[in-house]
């Protein structure tokens, strides 16, 4: 069976929870499902040389079985934190600065990801904060010739519409949820559009993206193509026991790459992403503490039918 490798850019930190550390970062949430799920991934990132959070990064990404060779270290600046407040049933972030992974080496990735023959990359808007990191992911975006997914991490800020734009440019395919679709829409004139499918044709057509995802948690997803036109949906699925809802968008992510890197059927790997999100919102933070809880959900991604 062949397959192609996921490059994966962006944070790798460690998030502050009232009851201890988690590692965490969007992106390196994905690169550790793509592991446990036996997916192929090299993970691009830099975290402290010598530090307790980049140790804790380097001890989940051995548990989760991902290779850390593209796991830069930095003797200068210390490894990401994100202190989380959660207030009623909700989550506050306060994503601490100048951490190791603003300081991306763009040559020293380059050199790793030429040697993947990867048609996959990932890339986030958190990343690009820093100038220094910022630079390195476009540059590795640019010359990326195979399929580019942004997932948006939308933040606060004086610049937030602006490496929205900038990013969406860069980008062949999105996955939004309902609440950036909105944003986006405010932020680039077409939330006068009468629904979400006229949102997204218009979004399309604007940065001429070639498919868009878009996840509505309890009320499913959506996936869409030239035009905008809808190609495939799906129900929610419902979690009976919601411990949080941190990392859901990730692992639905993390799935479809891998079913993508699989050459798995889209619809059903879309179907399966989506449960997949909704078991993440029944553990602890954005993965299992256990990585063998990943094991039915390997097994059902590799038993879907392959794309025709």
């Amino acid at each position: 069976m062949s397959q192609t490798s996921v490059v994966v850019l962006g944070e790798a930190l460690v998030d502050e929870f009232h009851d201890g550390p988690v590692a965490g970062g969007a992106p390196f949430n994905v690169a550790r499902s793509l592991a446990g799920l036996g997916a192929s991934a090299l993970f691009i990132s830099r975290i402290g040389a010598d530090d307790t959070n980049g140790q804790l990064v380097l001890d989940s990404a051995r548990r989760y079985g991902l290779g850390e060779a593209g796991l830069q270290r930095d003797a200068r600046h210390a490894t990401g934190r994100v202190s989380v407040y959660e207030e009623a049933g909700n989550h506050r972030f306060e994503i601490h600065g100048d951490a190791a992974w603003d300081h991306i080496d763009g040559d020293a990735a380059q050199r790793q990801l030429a040697d993947t023959g990867s048609t996959l990359i990932y890339f986030g808007s958190l990343a690009q904060r820093h100038p220094t990191s910022r630079a390195a992911v476009r540059a590795l975006v640019k010359r990326f010739a195979g399929t580019r997914l942004l997932d948006l991490n939308l933040r606060p800020g004086d610049d937030a519409r602006l490496l929205a734009a900038e990013s969406l440019m860069l980008a062949d395919w999105v996955k939004l949820n309902a609440e950036e679709l909105a944003q986006l829409a405010a932020w680039f004139d077409i939330d006068g559009v009468a629904d979400d499918a006229g949102r997204i044709a218009a979004l399309m057509a604007r940065f001429a993206l070639r498919r868009v995802v878009l996840t509505c948690g309890a009320s499913g997803w959506r996936f869409h193509g030239p035009g905008g036109e809808l190609l495939a949906q799906g129900p929610g699925v419902a979690q009976p026991l919601v411990i949080d809802t941190v990392g859901a968008g990730d692992a639905f992510t993390a799935l479809l790459l891998a079913g993508l890197a699989l050459n798995r059927d889209l619809n059903a790997t879309l179907a399966l992403a989506n449960r997949y999100a909704s078991f993440i919102c029944g553990v602890r933070g954005p993965l299992p503490a256990d990585p063998l809880a990943l094991q039915p959900w390997r097994t059902a991604l590799h038993a879907l039918p392959l794309s025709a």
